[in-house]
């Protein structure tokens, strides 16, 4: 066999010559990439400071807390001030981006001296020369590119005084406007000095997957407006209990919900402005009643100590605005604070904003156009269309599209009513006959009522069931009975209804209105019918008021007035299914 092994044939000169070509020139390259190495080492930070740098994201947030403290206890010891009183800002955030938007890639205007403030949310660094921060303020954004060179402090303070600056920090900026060399919208900074620390830890945008991670690149690109979708899930704090009850972080980390606020002041905005134009005046009445009216709603009850006396916060500002309408102010409204002592649930909150208005010689079919028109005309404006996209079976639902589009649909009630139910009911609602016809007719449909089963409650639970649930768009339910309005006018042409509607969008009443009732002795005799169900146990019937009857002694003029909730409109327009969402400090149940 070792007669068939070849012998190994000696290498030519060439094959040795291109051998040694080859561990020359990577002997080469491991000299330029160990140069490369020493050059990067020299502008690195301090093995120390980029320790605590990366010691920051993975510390015990209770340590951060108190090496923070003691940071700031030394430099008060030295003498210096680490919460300055003022700060000389020469624009902020949002006008410095209009201003500077158009620079070009890489352009500097160094000639420039601007100066801002605002929170740093994000740093960055592998360099002790130079740190990127995103500097936000009032909802908006640019980056920070703090560069020795730059600097009035020499490279070790620089790099000393950077490493202790912290994410939460607000920080005061001067210097010069440019462009990064990707096109990112900067400030080059001479001084950077911290005006107030954050003491505690900021979250971060929790990353668990390649999925999660192009979705929150994809959420940071996008750039919500109102009438469109939202997804919560992508927010760097998503923990719904903390977001509510420490609204200042929920802000300061989604950038998102203070567009949801900005939104809502701009409903109020449009709200106000577009009735100050048909020549109304805005006015304030008391938040505090001695006697609850306006609505049918449980009072929250107080106590006047100077005057030893009960008071209820009000329910409605109703009474008081027919009032004033009384005493010569033909065009009144209201945008205010109402208070029920009733439950809490995604749509229902104790605390909230009704905006009220009352006009003199008109009537419920005037305020229909009114409103039509304002709301079909606020949506356009706030969205750019008619159409909005809305999660009202919450987030994991598919969204539906609501359509503001004039002229909403009109349904009147009892003939709707019947017809979907196929029922015939009882003219004369106020009978036990009535009263039975519609306790049997629940029954029928399942349709639960708890008690007291009050003609009143066992039609409103009806409508729910067979009318409510149809109202996706704009839908005004119109011609309420009488024993449903007591201070509605009777319908001239329909015995025993009343002029009233009840706007429904997404099955929730946005708005209620009537014609209003203006004989004093008519009224006092709702009032009565209204006492027979208090009677009968239920607690949120209305209440004689002898104030108001008798201030209609004096003349209210032909009026009608409505009632609309900014907070289930800001809902709509935000995507929010939750009302805890368009409310900046919601009440919550006490924690233990």
């Amino acid at each position: 066999m070792d007669s068939f092994v070849s012998e190994p044939r000696p290498a030519s000169y060439e094959t040795l010559s291109n051998n040694v070509l080859k561990r020359e020139r990577r002997a080469r390259e491991r000299q330029v990439r160990e140069e490369e190495k020493k050059k990067v080492t020299t502008n690195k930070i301090p093995e120390n400071q980029r320790q605590q740098v990366a010691n920051d994201d993975t510390m015990d947030p209770t340590q951060f807390l108190s090496n923070r403290i003691k940071s700031l206890a030394l430099l008060k010891e030295s003498g210096v001030n680490p919460y300055p009183h003022k700060f000389d800002i020469s624009m902020s955030i949002t006008e410095f981006i209009d201003k500077y938007r158009s620079l070009h890639v890489g352009e500097h205007v160094e000639n420039t001296e601007i100066s801002l403030a605002g929170r740093i949310l994000n740093k960055r660094s592998s360099s002790s020369k130079l740190y990127f921060y995103d500097l936000h303020g009032n909802g908006a954004k640019i980056q920070v590119m703090a560069d020795a060179r730059h600097s009035d402090m020499d490279e070790n303070e620089f790099c000393k005084y950077h490493s202790g600056v912290k994410r939460g920090d607000i920080v005061g900026i001067c210097r010069f406007p440019g462009k990064s060399q990707r096109g990112e919208l900067s400030i080059f900074p001479r001084s950077l000095v911290v005006l107030t620390p954050c003491l505690h830890m900021l979250p971060r945008h929790a990353i668990t997957s390649n999925s999660d991670e192009a979705q929150s690149k994809k959420t940071r690109n996008h750039s919500w407006t109102p009438g469109i979708t939202r997804n919560p899930e992508t927010y760097i704090l998503r923990d719904q209990e903390t977001r509510y009850r420490q609204r200042y972080l929920d802000l300061m980390l989604n950038s998102e919900v203070q567009k949801i606020f900005r939104t809502r002041a701009k409903i109020i905005s449009y709200s106000r402005d577009f009735l100050d134009n048909l020549g109304f005046i805005e006015v304030e009445t008391p938040a505090m009643t001695m006697t609850v009216g306006g609505a049918a709603a449980r009072p929250f009850i107080t106590h006047h100590n100077e005057l030893d006396m009960k008071l209820y916060m009000r329910i409605s500002p109703e009474l008081y605005l027919k009032k004033l309408v009384v005493g010569g102010l033909d065009r009144v409204y209201e945008i205010g604070k109402v208070f029920r002592n009733e439950g809490m649930n995604l749509t229902h909150l104790p605390e909230f904003t009704m905006f009220e208005f009352y006009m003199a010689y008109a009537d419920y079919n005037d305020l229909m156009d009114i409103i039509e028109k304002l709301l079909s005309g606020m949506v356009k404006e706030l969205t750019g269309s008619h159409k909005i996209k809305y999660h009202g079976n919450g987030f994991d639902s598919e969204p539906v599209e609501i359509d503001f589009t004039p002229p909403f649909r009109r349904i009147d009630l009892i003939e709707e009513l019947e017809s979907r139910a196929n029922l015939s009911i009882p003219k004369d609602l106020s009978s036990e006959t009535a009263n039975k016809f519609l306790l049997e007719a629940c029954e029928k449909f399942d349709v639960k009522c708890p008690a007291p089963h009050t003609t009143t409650r066992l039609l409103d639970k009806l409508v729910g069931h067979f009318l409510e649930e149809t109202c996706i768009n704009p839908t005004f339910i119109i011609n309420h009975p009488e024993i449903m309005s007591p201070l509605a006018k009777w319908h001239r042409s329909k015995p025993g209804l009343t002029e009233r509607f009840e706007l429904f969008v997404n099955k929730r009443e946005l708005c209620n209105a009537y014609t209003e009732l203006n004989d004093p002795q008519v009224q006092r005799q709702r009032f009565a019918e209204q006492l027979k169900d208090r009677q009968l146990g239920d607690d949120e019937a209305m209440v004689l008021d002898e104030s108001f009857c008798s201030c209609l002694e004096y003349g209210l003029p032909p009026t009608a007035g409505l009632g609309m909730g900014i907070d289930r409109l800001a809902m709509l327009l935000t995507d929010s299914p939750n009302v805890k969402e368009v409310i900046l400090f919601p009440a919550m149940k006490p924690q233990d």
